[in-house]
């Protein structure tokens, strides 16, 4: 099981918390602004529903090929993904809220 996707989008995770918590972000992390950590993020959310998609039609037309295992955990992955998102989203329009309630 290839799990270099979810370690890059774990530490993209990572180092969008400490810039937002105003810590320094990981070496690895380096040059990167929020806007790009972002739109890395959702590609690879995106691509990771793509690949769900075409594994689940490639097993239903019965290619021999692909395994109900591999369609379970792509899936998974996919969904898992998309919920690291929308709870991402969340925080940002809490975040947007707080600030657009500030007295100044």
């Amino acid at each position: 099981m290839n799990t270099q996707g979810i370690d890059q989008l774990l530490g993209q995770l990572r180092a969008a918390s400490a810039l937002a918590s105003g810590a320094e972000p990981a070496a690895s992390a380096e040059g990167a602004d929020f806007a790009s950590l972002l739109k890395s993020s959702l590609d690879q959310t995106s691509a990771a529903q793509q690949d769900a998609t075409n594994l689940a039609k490639a097993f239903e037309q019965g290619n021999p090929d692909t395994n109900l295992q591999e369609v379970m955990v792509s899936l998974q992955k996919a969904n898992l993904s998309f919920q690291t998102m929308v709870q991402v989203r969340n925080k940002l329009v809490s975040a947007y809220h707080e600030v657009m309630n500030m007295q100044v």
